[in-house]
């Protein structure tokens, strides 16, 4: 009871000193169509190396499901900075039994997928980055795939037309190579002034285990400017090009809960992609009974494509929306979100710890 009562107040109160490890673990609960009733438990760690509040905010977080359908998943993100920021470690791991769906390559797909993909799927990404000077940091990118167990359930069983893309079956790939990134970001979980740019350079090749031979290359650039005392503008540009023989699962994949927030993972899918968004932060709003509400609007555009000849830009998706933020460690000024994102093809609800970038 005394552990409970402490561990509460902990969080509702945030009591912990400033430069001390931080973790919140709490159950969630959701329901969507493909998987029914979902039952989670998630986890985030956060703190500073050495407990010196010089360095940047590290942080972990875990993330595990069961569906009623008998789906489930173990997710690990992390960003971790050493002492001095000396180090900066960057990556992923999901594992999960989850459905994909498959609605086509390129932009005049249908709003209906073609195909429930039904598989097993690892993915373990990683950056070991040293920093050169200041801000600047290099290193090795690694980047694991694995699509096992597949199985394309078609919509429309009388649909003869269907042709299986690259990867149908599944496939292992393995991609390395080298990643240099501009970072400045003191707390990545919520930036209220900073500036990140990763270049990556990554090549998947059979020699070293993968099933097929291709190149990756990803841009990523994210401007972040306040506001006056509390609000923060957001702002990102995402490309991402790939060339050879890809498979369907890592194509050029459009939407997700950070980037064209409102269209499901992989609703677009292509060789290439290029996408920008937008966001305005209000953190706190001033109510007058509590300072822990914020607010936030975003939109985002992209496309993509399978050539540079064939990007059009007056043909290009549109996102948007807003959501509702809530402090839950202020003294490391970390929120929650709960996203509202509007599509022409529907809409989607997102809640996570930290913003969408």
């Amino acid at each position: 009871q005394n552990f409970a009562k402490n561990y509460w107040n902990s969080l509702v109160n945030d009591t912990t000193d400033l430069s001390k490890a931080q973790l919140l673990v709490y159950p969630t609960l959701a329901y969507t169509p493909e998987t029914n009733w979902e039952v989670g438990l998630s986890a985030l760690y956060v703190y500073f190396a050495g407990n010196d509040t010089t360095n940047r905010l590290s942080e972990i977080n875990a993330f595990t499901f069961l569906t009623l359908e008998n789906q489930y998943g173990i997710w690990f993100d992390h960003a971790i900075y050493s002492d001095q920021n000396k180090w900066f470690f960057l990556g992923k791991l999901r594992f999960q039994s989850f459905p994909l769906f498959y609605h086509g390559i390129g932009l005049g797909t249908p709003a209906e997928y073609i195909a429930r993909v039904e598989a097993n799927q690892v993915i373990i990404k990683e950056r070991v980055l040293r920093k050169l000077k200041n801000n600047l940091f290099l290193g090795l990118e690694f980047d694991f795939q694995r699509l096992v167990g597949t199985e394309f359930v078609l919509a429309d069983p009388l649909n003869q037309e269907f042709q299986e893309p690259l990867g149908s079956g599944g496939s292992t790939n393995v991609g390395l190579g080298l990643g240099l990134i501009q970072d400045n970001r003191h707390n990545v979980l919520n930036v209220r002034k900073g500036f990140f740019s990763e270049l990556a350079f990554l090549q998947y090749n059979q020699a070293w285990g993968s099933t097929y031979n291709f190149t990756s290359i990803i841009s990523d650039t994210r401007v972040y400017r306040p506001v006056g005392e509390n609000n923060v503008f957001a702002g990102q540009l995402f490309g991402q090009f790939n060339y050879g023989d890809v498979p369907f699962n890592q194509l050029a994949l459009m939407g997700g809960e950070s980037l064209m927030r409102g269209y499901y993972y992989g609703r677009y899918r292509d060789a290439h992609q290029i996408a920008a968004q937008a966001e305005f932060r209000i953190l706190p709003i001033s109510l007058g009974f509590t300072d822990r509400l914020g607010f936030a609007i975003f939109a985002g555009t992209g496309s993509v494509f399978n050539d540079t000849k064939d990007l059009d830009l007056s043909n290009l998706i549109v996102s948007g929306g807003a959501g509702l933020r809530f402090l839950l460690f202020p003294k490391k000024d970390i929120w929650t979100r709960l996203d509202f994102a509007l599509t022409k093809e529907g809409s989607g609800f997102y809640l996570f710890i930290g913003e969408a970038f």
